[in-house]
């Protein structure tokens, strides 16, 4: 398993799914919160919607940066709490690990 390219390949997958997210809406959606629930309410619904999924997006890319990072400095599989190896299990789970799961 040659780890950098399934972490760069994960990173490129995260930009992909950001840039879809941070998208301005097409020109003539209209974005309001009116008294009546109409297309314009629920687009606005799924905008703020995606907020939280764009923090969860945003963290994990930093995780997977941080992940590459490592790779580049050989300290990539190991905890960065105790230092003891993280579980192969986990690491194919998670490319990103960066501790073990008694310190997750």
């Amino acid at each position: 398993m040659d780890t950098d390219a399934t972490l760069a390949a994960h990173e490129d997958q995260l930009e992909a799914d950001l840039a879809t997210l941070t998208a301005s809406p097409p020109e003539g959606e209209n974005l309001s919160f009116g008294k009546r629930i109409g297309d314009g309410t629920s687009l606005a619904v799924d905008r703020l919607s995606a907020v939280a999924v764009q923090e969860q997006l945003l963290d994990t890319l930093t995780q997977v940066r941080r992940a590459r990072a490592r790779v580049a400095d050989g300290t990539y599989g190991t905890c960065e709490v105790c230092g003891e190896p993280i579980p192969a299990a986990r690491l194919e789970a998670r490319p990103w690990a960066a501790r073990c799961v008694r310190h997750a």
